[in-house]
């Protein structure tokens, strides 16, 4: 009696053949489904990537303001030396020197 009462797996099977679908019957069967399926995960996966294009964007962005800021830093820090290094120079009682800094950067004075 303890038998009889635990269907076996292949007997199952071979009782309702219907259940037993394959991944391509099972598509044929419900193809309107799969497709509506396949849509809105390319829908979410093109999303997905143009948020992440989004965000980069916007890190590339501060990146740009950062090195403008630094670029503006240094422009600074070369004019306050070019500057000094020429009224050290216009001490020199020659004035060589003042005028090869003069040439070498380009100024007329």
């Amino acid at each position: 009696m303890a038998s009889s009462s635990t269907p076996s797996p292949v007997g199952s099977t071979a009782q309702n053949p219907k259940r037993s679908l394959g991944f391509i019957a099972n598509a044929k069967k419900h193809k309107h489904s799969f497709i509506q399926f396949f849509a809105m995960t390319g829908i979410l996966l093109l999303s997905v990537r143009s948020l992440g294009q989004k965000y980069r964007i916007h890190d590339l962005q501060e990146d740009t303001s950062a090195l403008k800021e630094e670029q503006e830093s240094l422009t600074n820090r070369m004019n306050n030396i070019k500057h000094s290094l020429l009224h050290e120079a216009s001490l020199e009682p020659t004035g060589l020197f003042a005028s090869r800094l003069c040439h070498l950067f380009g100024e007329e004075s």
